[in-house]
């Protein structure tokens, strides 16, 4: 019998338990590495391709947009799949849909087809959605001490494939023209190959299944095994732990300001004469700032405590803009501004998630995930929408300004959570 359906009416020996979290983290790695080769690579022509279709820097930020909208629209598919059936079947999913994203770009590229190609970008979405609910996977089996880090290291994993990505527009440019394709449709071949790679990963080694063992361990213990929650239902929850509020917030506010910033930094760059590897470097070095230092950062939240952690990566993220915003045609600047962008993206995105999972009870916790990657994802759309308007009317320096902005309600609900906590009796998240 498979340890997944083993010890039924018992509890899970405590070893079996930690062999499982242990073969559950190094096969989300191992996805995350594949697919986060996916993910750079579009990152860093996504943006170009749009500008050569559309020929208008204003619908240039739509490549993003499309990314980020995906991510949201699939989100909470993926998440309701993964509380009926398990993570395997949401995550090889959504690893499918995106490389269907990535096919369908080709295409809409070599038909020139501007309409088709958001389309695509919609369906890569689906790509993010899934290395973002990877983490919560690596944390459906952790224990509270060890939760940061768990997550955190899953999230670094990707640091491969994202920061390779980039790199692989020269090559891959190669590979394209032996196909027959333009040459910035190279890394999007890389992008639809990772991605496959990451479905064929999950499906057959993420086994046994960690959230249906999560699940089996929650009812062992007279726990309800899980909640149907709509949409308003899970805002609902949130909206009464002032713990989960501000980790929604945060994680929403730290990815709408790095969408916004990153989104236009190719266009930038490239409109003050920068070349492809420049720009290439730039996403890379700033990729390598969101996931490089994330083990860090989960032991930091481990060891310092979720907020501390979570306010932290918002001061990063203002310095940050407040670099960025000031460097003019200096590309080191821009892409030390970029670098710090990654690094408080990571700080906010891990910190709260942690804090999420702390604020929950176990029977609500995987539809509220979903509704924040959601939330998440829709922030970023969002920006990544209205970030060519803005560099097209303010400039540069005015983008990071108004990115800047969204980091304000996460220090003002930070003051009321670390209230409400104080009033709070002993034991409570």
């Amino acid at each position: 019998m498979s340890t997944e359906n083993a010890h039924v009416g018992e509890a899970l020996p405590e070893e079996a338990r930690a062999r499982i979290q242990r073969r559950t983290v190094l096969v989300l790695m191992l996805a995350q590495v594949v697919g986060g080769i996916g993910m750079g690579a579009m990152l860093a022509v996504g943006a170009l391709i749009a500008l050569d279709l559309s020929g208008s820097d204003a619908w240039s930020g739509m490549a993003t947009t499309m990314i980020t909208l995906g991510a949201a629209v699939f989100a909470l598919p993926l998440a309701s799949l993964a509380a009926r059936r398990g993570r395997r079947p949401g995550l090889a999913l959504g690893w499918t849909l995106g490389a269907v994203g990535g096919t369908t770009v080709i295409a809409a590229t070599v038909l020139e087809s501007f309409a088709l190609f958001l389309l695509g970008m919609v369906l890569v979405g689906a790509g993010t959605a899934t290395n973002l609910q990877s983490r919560h996977a690596a944390a459906d089996l952790a224990s509270e001490a060890t939760r940061g880090r768990d997550l955190s290291v899953v999230v670094w994993a990707t640091t491969v494939g994202s920061v390779a990505g980039p790199n692989l527009i020269g090559p891959s440019g190669r590979v394209a023209a032996l196909l027959g394709l333009p040459e910035l449709l190279g890394p999007v071949v890389f992008t639809t190959t990772g991605f496959v790679l990451g479905a064929v990963l999950i499906f057959a080694l993420l086994r046994p299944d960690p959230l249906r063992t999560a699940t089996t361990e929650l009812a062992r213990s007279g726990a309800p095994a899980g909640v149907r929650l709509s949409v308003p239902g899970a805002l609902r929850v949130v909206g009464r732990s002032p713990g989960a509020l501000l980790a929604i917030v945060g994680i929403v506010a730290s990815h709408t300001v790095m969408v916004a910033v990153m989104t236009m930094t190719p266009v930038h760059m490239s409109h003050h004469g920068a070349a492809l590897t420049v720009i290439g470097l730039t996403i890379s070095l700033h990729i390598a700032g969101m996931y490089g230092l994330s083990p860090v950062v989960g032991w930091l939240t481990d060891r310092f405590g979720r907020v501390p952690v979570l306010l932290t990566g918002q001061v990063i993220l203002l310095v940050a803009t407040a670099v960025s915003g000031t460097a003019g045609h200096d590309e080191v600047l821009v892409t030390t501004g970029l670098v710090l962008l990654g690094l408080g993206w990571s700080f906010g995105l891990v910190a709260g998630t942690a804090l999420l999972a702390e604020s929950l009870s176990a029977d609500v916790r995987p539809r509220v995930q979903g509704v924040s990657d959601l939330t998440m994802n829709l922030g970023g759309a969002a920006a990544g929408a209205l970030s060519g308007v803005v560099l097209a009317q303010a400039g540069f320096g005015g983008l990071n300004l108004f990115a800047a902005l969204f980091t304000l309600p996460v220090f003002v609900l930070a003051v009321r959570a670390l209230a409400s906590r104080s009033r709070s009796t002993p034991g409570t998240p």
